[in-house]
This record gives C-alpha cells, structure tokens and sequence, in this order.
C-alpha cells in the first residue's frame, strides 16, 4: 500500500506513482490498517469491461471516509476541588469546530464546482505512427461530439472549435479557458492491425479533479458499441440524465462496424473543406451507404458534401445540387430527426431553386432540433440577409459564434452580415476582432476589403483583396479585385483581370457572377446584364449579390434587371 504524505490518502494500487488529488509523490504506507483510515479518501481499484469481454483497465472510484475521534472514559489528570469541567470542555469543543470545520472543507467539500454544464472533446491523439489511421481518432472524438450534442443540458463544443488544437501541446486550463467549459474529454487510440487501444480521461477543469480516466482494449469490429459505451460513461460521470426514451445519445444510427468506419473517413475527408477532400468524401459516403442502405448519416453527410461543391467550386451547382437534394430527402426518409439533413435541404432550396421560404423552413427546423447546431444558425443568417431581413440576419450569426466562439467564419460571417446591412463600422471592428483569431484568414480578409470598396476607400479594399487572394479563395476575391481597381482608375490591371475570369466562366465551371461584376463597374449594361442573366441560369447561389452588392445600383432601374431579381427570387 501507498499513502500520500501530505494529504494521508492511501492507495492499493502499487503501480501509482503520484497523489491523484495533489500530485506529490506517493510514499510506501503501512501494510494494512485496521478499522476507519486516518487519511480523507480510499483509493478503490476495481476492473470495468464491456460485455463479454475480459476486463479492461482499472478504473479509480472515490469513497469518503469519517473522522472518527476516540471516546475519553475517564480524567487522566485529577482536577482541584470546586474545578469547573465545563471550562475544560471549552477549548475540547473549540478544538472539535475548527478540527471539523477544516475536515469538512478539505476533505468532506463535493468533488467538483457544481454541475457540469459543459464539455469540449479534444482530438483524439494518433499513437498508431500510421496517417491512414487519422481518421479513427479524429472521428472518433466528431462522433461523442455529435452524440454529446444532443443532450439538451449539455453545451458541448463544435469540431470546429476543437480542431484547432490537435497536435498542440496546449494545456488543458488554457483549452477549457478559451471555450468557456466545465470539463475536457481528452483520448488516444492507436490501432495495430485490427486491434485497437483507446485510452480517455475526463477532467473537471474547474478544480482540476480527473473524473474518469479508461482504457479500452478492442477489435476494429468492435468499434461502434466502443464508442456508443465511452458517450454512455461519460453521461454518467457527469450526471446527466437523459431526456426520453430515444435520444441521439443511445440511437443506433448502423450496426454495421464497415459502414459506420467508412462514414469516419467521410467526415476526416468533409473537415478539410477543398475540392479535392469533397470529392473524397463523396466516395467514402457512398461506400458507407452500399454498406448500409439505412444509415441515415451518411445520406446526410453525402447531401452536406454536396451542399457545398458549388462553395468550393468542387463541381457546378446543376449536378451536385440536385444530388444533394435527393440525399438529404432519403436521410430524412429514414430518419426526420436529422437536422443536419434539414440544414442541407435548406441550402438547396435556397441556393438553387429560389425558393427562399421552403429554404428558412428547413433550416428553422433544423434548429428545433438542434438548437446548438452553429451551422444552422450561420446558414440561416444567409439566407435572412439575402431577403435583406437584416435585423434577423445578425441576430441568427451571433448565435452562431456564440455557439462556436473560436470558429473563424462564424465570427467572420457576422462581419459580413454587419456589412450587408451597411452597419460597415460595425463590420470593421467584428472583422478586425476575426483577424486577431488568425490574421492570415483570407474570408475576413475578402469581407474587409469588400466593407472598404462599399465605403469608398480603394486603395485599403486593394490591399484586402490581395492578402484574401489565397488558391482556394482566388476566384470570388479576383472580380472585386478588379472593382476596386477600376474605381481606383487602374484599369488596365482589371481589364487584365477580366480576360483571365471570361476564359475560366467560359466552359460554366466557374461562376459567371465576376464576369458580371467587373462589366458593371466598367459602365458596360449590357454586357453586365448578360453575365447575369447567365449566373441566374447555371443556378449559382451568388446570385442572392445581384441584390445587395452597390456595384450592380446603375443597373437597378432597367427591365432586365428586375427580371432577373424575379427569377432568382430575391427583393429589389
């Protein structure tokens, strides 16, 4: 047996080396003790192991122990005559107060800071030494993510915000600084051949108190009721109770092991967020599906893959918006309660039919499933700000940074909504406090320079445009590029600028929005009005522009231009 010196709690595990409580070296305490321990704790080790199988790691549970004091049977000093004992009794009972008053806090005080009501599942680290095993600790980590969602009580913190710190060595007090919770989930797997070992440990960072620590010894096969146990464990070492019978905590979305390991790669593949990883994800989907015709999941994550092929110029909106339709609309066939199904359909209503209103009906309901789904939220707030229903807009993109505090295009999207709304000091400062986040992140870049151009300062939205100019981010930023540079009279660069946007929205790959952007700051109406009318017709969702951008304000008054805000749905 082990006891620590300074707290005199006493452990039976021989392989413990420090004080789980204080951290101080552990010394060799007696071999055995005999009626109520001296120390406040017992350290009792028992095994825990899934059903059917041989047991795991040992895992720490605590028990408080009494203080127990010695019952006097008689007076060891004699007393003069007359000798009051209640004077005695005084510093005896003095002594008992502070003596328990000490106990009860330091020993007898509850083990956290009071509920938890919140929790960040930090990336899984990789022990395996293998990439290809990337995506079994980052989808394990989106998965309890995900399950963890849906309990109600719970604010539990996007991918998103989490992401940012894998393979950081950032300290835990810092992490749950920086996202505002109550407890840090943190794990490793490594896989060796179709063996896996998963090691969690949840900490209460408010008192630094580790809650639950675990180690799984598992198959591959065994992976998806490994992950439906660690989410069930964690609820109950919280001490949340669940709210029905069904909840997205306990439901069993595949009992296919294959299908459910192809949707983690799927959803490795959809965080990267290019062209090339949407493609990827595509595929991995689809094999998740021909696994398990009835895995909703991945039907949604094939119509939120899809969703955002036109984004990322991964495809034309008249393929993949229409597969993104029919995804989403079979995901919700085999399960309603998706909201992240909702959300999709909502984009492709709006973005690509027009149809605005069936496009905020989906997207409310997902909320109402889902009240912390951010992307909702951020989705939503597009599509208020497209109506030019502004007030709603930023409204719906506040909650969703709030949501995910440290997701950079949520807080950029508030700028840019700011924007729309021509609050542009507002959007200034809310762009400014995005670039502290990460001053390299070209979306904010793009969303200054465009609050510059609306405010007549060229030269500033110049220097924007060039920084947000990124690979990824090049063809929407180069057609403002060149507004800019015709307003300020360097128009020999944007006429440049313009051949190279005709020959790459010559074959529709490409939006033909800049096209028409960059003829209407040239004064040219007709061609301008052309490259619009052809926007509206390849469906490309940067139509919603032609309504709010000041660059199109000359084109406002002619026939054609209304029609086009009537095809597209969109107010004048």
């Amino acid at each position: 047996m082990k006891r620590c010196p300074e707290c005199r709690r006493d452990y039976y595990d021989d392989t413990l080396l420090y004080c789980l409580d204080d951290g101080n070296a552990l010394l060799e305490g007696p071999a055995s003790l005999s009626g109520a321990s001296d120390g406040p704790q017992t350290a009792i080790l028992h095994s825990t192991a899934a059903p059917g199988e041989a047991p795991t790691r040992a895992q720490i549970q605590m028990t408080d122990q009494t203080a127990v004091l010695p019952t006097r049977t008689g007076d060891i000093f004699p007393q003069p005559r007359g000798f009051d004992k209640r004077l005695l009794a005084l510093p005896v009972l003095l002594a008992i107060i502070v003596l328990g008053g000490f106990l009860g806090y330091r020993y007898f005080k509850p083990a956290s800071g009071g509920p938890i009501n919140s929790i960040a599942v930090l990336p899984f680290q990789n022990r395996s030494g293998d990439p290809n095993s990337e995506y079994l600790s980052d989808g394990l980590a989106e998965s309890l993510i995900y399950r963890l969602s849906q309990l109600p009580e719970l604010k539990v913190s996007p991918t998103s915000s989490v992401i940012q710190y894998k393979g950081k060595d950032t300290k835990v007090a810092t992490i749950a600084s920086e996202l505002g919770v109550d407890a840090v989930m943190t794990g490793r797997l490594a896989q060796i051949g179709d063996n896996l070992t998963i090691s969690v440990e949840l900490v209460d960072v408010r008192n630094n108190k580790l809650l639950w620590g675990e180690q799984y010894e598992r198959k591959m096969s065994e992976l998806l009721a490994t992950q439906r146990e660690i989410a069930a464990t964690i609820t109950q070492k919280l001490q949340l109770k669940l709210s029905g019978e069904e909840t997205g905590l306990t439901k069993k979305y595949t009992n296919n092991n294959e299908a459910y390991q192809l949707y983690l790669k799927g959803r490795f593949a959809w965080n990267k967020r290019n062209a090339e990883s949407l493609k990827q994800a595509v595929e991995f989907y689809k094999q998740a599906i021909e696994k398990d015709p009835g895995f909703a999941l991945a039907y949604s994550g094939l119509a939120e893959t899809y969703v955002l092929f036109p984004t990322y110029l991964a495809g034309v909106p008249k393929e993949s918006m229409p597969k993104a339709k029919v995804a989403a609309l079979r995901a919700l066939e085999l399960d309603d309660s998706l909201a992240e199904a909702h959300a999709a359909l909502g984009r492709c209503l709006n973005d690509y039919e027009f149809d605005s209103a069936g496009g905020e009906k989906e997207l409310r309901r997902a909320i109402e499933l889902n009240p912390k789904y951010a992307t909702a939220h951020s989705w939503l707030g597009l599509v208020l700000s497209w109506q030019k229903r502004f007030d709603e807009a930023i409204a719906e993109a506040k909650i969703a940074s709030d949501l995910d505090p440290l997701s950079l295009i949520s807080s950029a999207e508030v700028g840019n909504t700011f924007a729309a709304a021509g609050r542009y000091d507002e959007a200034v400062a809310q762009l400014n406090e995005t670039l502290k986040l990460d001053p390299n992140f070209s979306a904010a870049h793009f969303y200054l320079g465009r609050v510059y151009l609306y405010k007549g300062m060229e030269q500033e939205a110049i220097a924007q445009f060039r920084k947000a100019a990124t690979p990824a981010e090049r063809q929407r930023v180069m057609g403002y590029l060149a507004v800019a540079l015709i307003r300020s009279g360097q128009r020999a660069e944007a006429l440049e600028i313009l051949g190279e946007l005709k020959a790459e929205a010559a074959d529709g790959n490409v939006p033909a929005f800049s096209v028409a952007q960059v003829y209407a700051a040239l004064g040219d109406k007709e061609e301008a009005l052309t490259w619009m009318e052809r926007t509206i017709a390849d469906r490309w969702h940067l139509s919603y522009r032609f309504a709010l951008n000041s660059d199109f304000d000359a084109l406002r008054g002619d026939p054609r231009f209304k029609a086009i805000l009537k095809r597209a749905n969109l107010p004048e």
